[in-house]
């Protein structure tokens, strides 16, 4: 068991059974009165990010999380299947565990999974990706970049606003976080 002088950014804490990552950390010693640290942090799974403070010397629960690289191979119903590159062996995780992430996921492509006690936590995708439009409207002489947007569907099924002179074909860079288009590859 360890205690909050252990407390640095990216552990994962378990509080009441539930897995919580320490986003910030900072150690408080006010002129009157004990030490304490104060927390930001961020559910595993939820996402909700929570603000706590703990008592200098209280005792936490550290959980061992691993992070490895994998890569997205299909879809199997509602699971997606992902090969360790490593030591090439499958994994099937449940959609609800891969989240928004499936929205950018293209087969072949690499993620990191968060795994605790060999159960999958989360997937995580690179910042951005690189995604072809399969439909969107044509755009007329004279739209600009500036002049406004658009819906457009990714081949990934997904659809983003992007500006109106792209066209359908073209490729562009995605962020995986928000969903907002970052601008044309060629």
């Amino acid at each position: 068991m360890a205690t909050t002088a252990d407390i640095r950014n990216g552990i994962v804490l378990n509080i009441d059974g539930q897995l919580w990552n320490v986003v910030e950390f900072q150690h408080v010693k006010p002129g009157k009165g004990g030490a304490f640290v104060r927390t930001k942090l961020k559910n595993v799974v939820t996402g909700k990010v929570v603000d706590r403070t703990y008592n200098a010397g209280t005792k936490v629960d550290i959980e061992n999380v691993d992070r490895r690289d994998y890569q997205f191979l299909y879809r199997d119903g509602d699971d997606f299947v992902f090969m360790d590159t490593t030591t090439y062996e499958q994994l099937p995780i449940p959609a609800a565990v891969v989240g928004t992430a499936a929205n950018y996921l293209l087969e072949n492509q690499s993620a990191t999974i968060a795994m605790n006690n060999d159960n999958p936590l989360y997937v995580e995708l690179p910042a951005s990706v690189v995604l072809e439009v399969t439909y969107t409207e044509p755009g007329l002489q004279g739209d600009r970049s500036s002049a406004g947007t658009k819906p457009a569907t990714l081949e990934t099924g997904t659809e983003i606003q992007v500006p109106l002179f792209l066209e359908t074909g073209t490729k562009v860079k995605v962020d995986t976080r928000t969903g907002d288009y970052l601008g044309r590859v060629s």
